[in-house]
């Protein structure tokens, strides 16, 4: 059995047998000078003074994994990352928290600062389904990175060159990635891919809840099992903390059976780009459980659900492409009379979601319109209807974060 606690001896520096890579090989870390002996994140009964040594308010942590088919990405034999987000203890999240440090060349960055072996991993295991990994990387590192409190460049060592922080983000969700090799976890218990076959949710929570010794969350994309998340509570610092493992505070989207676990067509694509294009989504049509809602003209949803060229809001997504609600911090969204509201109170809704030229295009009742009486400018919002009855149409993308 792969217990819990063998997840922190493994953060500690033991060998992971699967990948075969040399562990004490991989990481050129810094120190955070921060001790593990204090309350696990989220677990405080006092204030926590130190944000350096003491994660929050992000301090229940998401390690996300993908199991791309439609293409397939990374190894036939091994899920893929998708990141490591600082989840709000009570569920809620920030993203994209300083944009100064939003560092592109993720490459360079790291094998300047002695981490190519961390980079070698990460273009087999860490890849994008659009063959983007590199934006995939600076998407995951602004949006999700720059939130932990106890990687602000206040807190490192003196001395550490620019961007130290964010080498150390990629070699933790790399060495936490290792820990979890949820293909295995499965593979062990009986559960391979496989064309004809369905398993239940129980089945394969039991599996993975056998093997580490806490349930996470299965999300789906129809009947295809494409995505899991791992949640964690942190003692000390992400650089080196301990990370405990914890069951999910919530189900994913998967149904109770039916579930689909099929294979992958080969070892897919691992090669870096540089390209130009959207942010990858992580998924040719599958629905993310988080992402932004982009405009085709300009700007996108804020929380309320208004349009705004402003900094966007983060959306939850639960459900399938076929049918889901989605919800902000502000609260569940719905639409009522037309027009789109995301408060406390509001009845969430049914929306459904349409693969376009590569994007996924959010509908509602069968239709992709939208529209608004004038297209927002400066801190200026504008509410959103559905259908193309007002004077600026548009269609509204989601964007995986």
């Amino acid at each position: 059995m792969f217990a819990a606690t063998a997840i922190l001896a493994a953060l500690a520096g033991s060998t992971l047998a699967t990948p075969s890579v040399e562990y004490s090989n991989l990481f050129k870390r810094i120190s955070s000078g921060c001790s593990t002996s204090g309350p696990a994140s989220c677990h405080n009964t006092t204030k926590q003074t130190d944000s350096c040594c003491f994660e929050a308010p992000g301090g229940l942590l998401l390690q996300t994994q993908f199991w791309d088919t439609d293409p397939s990405t990374g190894p036939s034999n091994s899920w893929t990352i998708h990141g490591l987000w600082p989840d709000n203890c009570d569920g809620t999240f920030t993203e994209n928290c300083d944009s100064s440090r939003d560092y592109t060349d993720i490459p360079t960055l790291l094998k300047d600062q002695g981490a190519s072996d961390t980079l070698s991993f990460m273009e087999e295991y860490w890849v994008d389904i659009n063959g983007q990994n590199e934006q995939f990387w600076e998407h995951e590192w602004s949006t999700h990175g720059t939130c932990y409190s106890t990687l602000e460049p206040s807190c490192l060592p003196s001395g550490s060159p620019k961007g130290a922080e964010a080498v150390a983000f990629f070699q933790t969700v790399v060495k936490l990635f290792k820990t979890l090799p949820t293909y295995d976890f499965l593979s062990d218990a009986g559960i391979t891919p496989s064309t004809s076959k369905t398993f239940t949710l129980s089945t394969l929570t039991s599996a993975l809840k056998d093997a580490t010794g806490v349930t996470p969350a299965l999300n789906c994309d129809g009947s295809n099992l494409n995505a899991i998340e791992w949640y964690f509570n942190v003692k000390g610092s992400i650089i080196d903390g301990e990370f405990e493992p914890i069951d999910a505070p919530s189900k994913g989207s998967c149904k109770s059976s039916g579930i689909k676990y099929p294979p992958k067509s080969g070892s897919g694509s691992s090669s870096t780009t540089t390209s130009s294009g959207s942010t990858p989504t992580g998924g040719s049509g599958s629905l993310p459980s988080k992402g932004t809602i982009k405009a085709s003209t300009t700007g996108g949803l804020l929380s309320g659900g208004t349009w705004s060229t402003q900094t966007l809001a983060t959306y939850k997504f639960s459900g399938t492409t076929s049918s889901f609600t989605m919800s902000t911090s502000k609260g569940d969204c719905g639409v009522s009379s037309g027009k789109l509201t995301c408060a406390s109170g509001v009845s969430a809704s049914k929306f459904s979601a349409t693969t376009s030229g590569g994007d996924l295009l959010l509908s509602f009742s069968g239709s992709t319109a939208f529209s608004s009486d004038s297209t927002p400018s400066g801190s200026d919002q504008e509410s959103v209807f559905t259908g193309s009855s007002h004077s600026k149409q548009y269609t509204l993308s989601i964007v995986s974060s």
